[in-house]
């Protein structure tokens, strides 16, 4: 209990110093205008309120990641701890702080054209593949996945494919409509629900005196699964994880002042990580141990975890609002998958968003696309999506990492995590069955062979920027005229 109680406190705690340090030293500029005024189309740029920009961000970011992935994480014990509160404040919050005010800075740029200014253009081509496969993914697993929940919870009266259509109906229209019309306005009732939920989930396991385990560095997991690389794949949202990378530029184009970039950006990545740490520990104390929780998760995967636990903790009344919200958090990643989706295609072709029929045009083969793997076992794509998020992740604390360093600012706090996230995507694309099958020990070298090759190139890179004509760091404040050619 005492490390689960003091590991919150550290998350709350590094928002207001870490994330104070970064806020402080990337340095916002409050008296810019930032893109949802200076580019406003009222579509996607679009001023918007802090609050409600805030807790939009929290929902796109989160989905059922900081549940049902340190679910799955606390079968590795207390160490899971460890990495939610040291990967949170050091690589989560400042991939999204920083993912966040660098699309401010460009026009709202999605990471595949900020990856292509800082790390060279044959990356957009590159980043742009992985993140349109990313929300796919997520996109339709966010439509299966929250139907067949609620088709459980009613007990089957409601046919599973009408839930489907109604879900597919819900994310075409929150995708081609303002963002403002029906995310703007749903997203703070959600985001309400989320914290609430979340907070009485956390009191109820401190009131009750949870067997919460103390921290230890030793592997609980009941088959032996090795902490590094898999726990860093197990637990990303949270954590890290690089879909927030694709969420976060929607947020940078409604923004209202770079002053409240902390907040938005960082400080959800911490209400995140806070949520992480309730589920991890729920996860770890509510089963008889790590050989109950396995048992649980082998009946129903982590949604029945979530389930037992809400009721078990809450009651029939108020646990079954706590799953409702669990159910609610796929919905609301699972439209700005799309949206976002749209978004980067948009910027990908140059084709301007102002028109409803040329958003309808971008984004119609997205959900042709996504219906057709709603009806075919796509099981094997679907592994490789713990791999593509972080690989994305990475990406974007190099971008990071590049940004600060043309700025003659402390790169290494982008630098330090990009490096060793790195070196854990290619240990696990060497290790697993998924990638290349090798063992372990050969993967630990190879994949630091491979990392160092990968910050040549990013030491290339940079002495290519620094010696050719000169580079605009910062994307020039445009009209809105100018913007809208």
């Amino acid at each position: 209990m005492i490390t689960f109680i003091v590991s919150i406190i550290l998350l709350i705690i590094g928002y207001f110093t870490y994330g104070k340090y970064i806020d402080k030293m990337f340095g916002p500029k409050t008296g810019r205008p930032t893109p949802a005024h200076h580019q406003r189309d009222n579509v996607d740029f679009v001023p918007m309120k802090t609050s409600s920009n805030s807790l939009i961000q929290l929902l796109n970011i989160a989905g059922v990641g900081p549940i049902f992935g340190p679910i799955m994480g606390a079968l590795y014990g207390p160490v899971a701890f460890l990495w939610i509160v040291l990967g949170c404040i050091f690589a989560g919050a400042v991939h999204d702080y920083l993912t966040g005010m660098i699309s401010i800075r460009n026009k709202g740029a999605h990471l595949p054209e900020l990856a292509s200014k800082f790390l060279g253009k044959v990356m957009k081509h590159f980043v742009n593949i992985f993140s349109i496969l990313l929300l796919l993914l997520t996109g339709t697993v966010f439509v299966t996945s929250p139907a067949l929940l609620l088709h459980n919870m009613m007990d089957g009266r409601i046919a599973l494919g009408i839930i489907i259509f109604v879900i597919f109906v819900y994310y075409i229209l929150s995708t081609i409509l303002p963002i403002d019309k029906i995310i703007g306005r749903v997203y703070p009732v959600f985001g309400a629900l989320l914290l609430i939920s979340a907070v009485a989930m956390g009191f109820r396991l401190i009131q009750t005196g949870a067997p919460i385990p103390e921290l230890s560095l030793k592997n609980m997991h009941p088959d032996g699964a090795p902490i590094f690389p898999l726990l860093f794949f197990t637990i990303t949202c949270g954590a890290l994880s690089g879909f927030h990378a694709t969420q976060t530029p929607i947020i940078s184009r409604t923004a209202n002042n770079e002053k409240n970039g902390r907040f938005i950006f960082y400080g959800m990545m911490v209400a995140e990580g806070v949520i992480a740490m309730i589920w991890a520990a729920a996860g770890m104390s509510l089963f008889n141990g790590y050989q109950g929780l396995q048992g649980v998760l082998a009946k129903g995967e982590a949604a029945l975890v979530v389930s037992e636990a809400s009721h078990l903790l809450l009651g029939s009344v108020l646990g079954t609002i706590a799953v409702l919200g669990v159910i609610v958090l796929p919905i609301t990643s699972g439209d700005t998958s799309f949206r976002s989706a749209r978004m980067i295609i948009a910027d990908y072709l140059n084709v301007n968003q102002r028109s409803l029929v040329k958003r309808i045009i971008v984004a119609a083969p997205l959900f042709i696309i996504s219906f057709g793997l709603t009806q075919i076992d796509f099981t094997i794509l679907w592994r490789y999506f713990s791999w593509a998020n972080q690989t994305t992740a990475v990406v974007a604390l190099w971008v990071g990492a590049m940004y600060l360093l043309l700025a003659k600012k402390n790169f290494w706090v982008a630098a330090v995590p990009a490096t060793f996230m790195t070196w854990n995507i290619f240990v696990y694309i060497l290790s697993q069955k998924i990638g290349f099958g090798l063992n372990l020990t050969l993967s630990y070298y190879l994949g630091a062979v491979l990392t160092l090759i990968w910050i040549a190139y990013f030491i290339y890179q940079y002495k290519k920027v620094t010696a050719g004509v000169k580079f605009e760091l910062d994307h020039p404040i445009v009209s809105q005229r100018d913007a809208a050619v």
